[in-house]
C-alpha cells in the first residue's frame, strides 16, 4: 500500500534520502495537533531503519509506554502491515521486531514519564531514537536516550507540540537547529491534507486560551495572565432557580489550613450546571473544622439530591474515609492532573456546556483572580484563589471522557427525548 504524503510530510518520511538533508543528524518537527506529524514521522522512521539497518536496535519514546502505545504503535503497526512488513510485539518486554524482505529490526519502547526514567533507557546501545511529545519528557531522559545513539549512521527524530518559549527544548534544539545540524519542520493543520475543514473548525472551537495559541496555532507561547480568560458572568452565570437535573455530582477541593470548597453540579440538557457550593476558609475565621463538621456542610450541600459521586481531592484521605464511614455517598479520588484539567474546563467553557448560579459567589470571585505564575517557565497556575478552581476542574475531570490525546468532550446522558 502506496501512503500519499504531500508537502511536509513527504519531507518527513524520506528527508534521510534527500540529497539537501542527506547529512542532517537530526529532525525536528513541532506544531499544531492534528498537522501530520506523528504518523509520517514513524512511518518514516521505521522505513529508514529498514532501509539503512538490519539486526539493530532502535527506541520509540513517549510521555508513557501506554500512551505511546495508543497514540503511535497501534496506527503505527497497521500501516506498515498494510506496506508489507511483518511485526512481532513482546509487550511484556516492551519492544517490536519489525521485517520486511529479510530484514529485522528491534524497536524498544520507553515511558519518559520523569527525572527516574533516565534509568530505564540507560546502558543500551541504539541505531536511532524518535521521541514523541518530546517536549513532555524531562531533560534528562531525553539526553540519556540521545547518548544511546553511538551507532555510525544513527539519527535523531523529535515530535512535539508547543509548550512554553523558556522551555528546555525550545531553547537547546529548536532555536539551535542549525547548531545541532538538524533539519527544523514547522506544522500547522494546513499541512495535514486527509484532515477535512469540519474537523479543522471542531479543533478550533475545542481549544481557548494559550492552548489555542499553542496546539491550533502552533506557537510556542507562554501562559499569562488569567486562567479562564474565556469566562464571562454574562454568558456562564445564571440566576432563578435552577433547572430539573438528570444527575448530580458534588466536587470537592479539602483544606485544613487552607479554604475547602466543595460543588454541587447538575446535568440538564447537556450541560452542567453548577446550583450551589460550601466554601469555608479556616484562616478568615481563625475557628479550623473537622472532617465530620467539613461531611455536615456536604449533607447539606446535597440535600435530597441523588448524588451519583463526590469527587474529593486525592490527598485528603481522611476525608474521603470519613465520607465512606457514613455510607450515604460514594467517594472517589479526583484526577489531579492540572494542565490537563485546566484546557479541559477551558474547553467546556467555551463550548457553553458549564454554568455558575449567581449564589455561587466563591468560584464567580476565583475565576477573576486565578492567574498563571509569571516566568514560571512552565505552565503553573499560581496557588491561591484556587480552590474553587480545584473542586471545578475535579469534578470536569470526573465528567468528561477521552476520545483521543488531545479529544476531550462531555459525557452526555442517554435516553434523552
Amino acid at each position: 500500500m502506496q501512503i500519499a504524503f504531500k508537502g511536509k510530510q513527504r519531507t518527513v518520511f524520506k528527508w534521510w534520502n534527500m540529497p539537501m538533508y542527506r547529512g542532517k543528524d537530526a529532525i525536528i518537527c513541532d506544531g499544531a495537533v492534528r498537522s501530520g506529524k506523528s504518523l509520517s514521522m514513524s512511518l518514516g522512521f521505521v522505513c529508514w531503519a529498514w532501509a539503512c539497518f538490519d539486526r539493530a536496535a532502535f527506541a520509540i519514546c513517549g510521555k508513557t509506554v501506554t500512551s505511546l502505545r495508543r497514540n503511535v504503535i497501534v496506527p503505527l503497526t497497521k500501516q506498515i502491515r498494510e506496506m508489507g512488513f511483518s511485526c512481532e510485539e513482546r509487550i511484556s518486554r516492551s519492544f517490536i521486531d519489525i521485517s520486511y524482505s529479510g530484514r529485522t529490526n528491534r524497536f524498544y519502547l520507553f515511558g519518559g514519564r520523569d527525572e527516574g526514567s533516565a534509568a530505564l533507557i540507560q546502558g543500551i546501545t541504539l541505531s536511532g531514537v524518535f521521541l514523541d511529545e518530546v517536549a513532555l519528557m524531562p531533560r534528562s531522559f531525553v539526553e540519556q536516550a540521545l547518548a544511546r545513539c553511538s551507532v555510525e549512521g544513527s539519527r535523531m527524530w523529535f515530535n512535539c507540540n508547543p509548550d512554553d518559549p523558556s522551555h528546555w527544548f525550545y531553547r537547546e534544539w529548536i532555536q539551535k537547529a542549525d547548531e545541532k545540524n538538524a533539519l527544523y519542520l514547522h506544522f500547522t493543520m494546513d499541512d495535514n491534507p486527509s484532515l477535512s475543514e469540519e474537523v479543522r473548525k471542531r479543533y478550533q472551537k475545542l481549544y481557548s486560551g494559550i492552548f489555542y495559541e499553542r496546539f491550533v496555532l502552533g506557537k510556542w507561547t507562554a501562559a499569562e495572565g488569567t486562567v479562564y480568560p474565556m469566562f464571562d458572568p454574562a454568558q456562564h452565570v445564571f440566576s432563578g432557580d435552577a433547572p430539573e437535573c438528570e444527575r448530580y455530582v458534588i466536587s470537592c477541593d479539602y483544606g485544613t489550613v487552607n479554604p475547602s470548597s466543595f460543588g454541587l453540579w447538575g446535568l440538564h440538557m447537556g450541560v452542567w450546571y453548577r446550583i450551589g457550593e460550601y466554601y469555608y476558609s479556616s484562616r478568615k475565621t481563625g475557628v479550623p473544622r473537622t472532617d465530620e463538621e467539613h461531611y455536615a456542610a456536604l449533607e447539606e450541600l446535597a440535600g435530597e439530591h441523588a448524588i451519583e459521586r463526590v469527587i474529593v481531592d486525592p490527598s485528603a484521605a481522611s476525608f474521603i474515609e470519613c465520607i465512606r464511614r457514613h455510607g450515604r455517598f460514594t467517594a472517589a479520588k479526583a484526577e489531579n492532573d492540572v494542565v490537563t484539567g485546566i484546557r479541559r474546563v477551558g474547553a467546556a467553557l467555551k463550548d457553553g456546556r458549564l454554568m455558575i448560579h449567581e449564589s455561587c459567589s466563591d468560584i464567580i470571585r476565583e475565576f477573576g483572580l486565578y492567574r498563571w505564575k509569571e516566568g514560571a517557565g512552565t505552565d503553573v497556575p499560581v496557588k491561591e484563589n484556587d480552590h474553587a478552581m480545584d473542586d471545578m476542574r475535579y469534578f470536569v475531570a470526573y465528567v468528561t471522557k477521552e476520545a483521543a490525546e488531545e479529544d476531550f468532550f462531555f459525557a452526555m446522558s442517554v435516553g434523552r427525548d
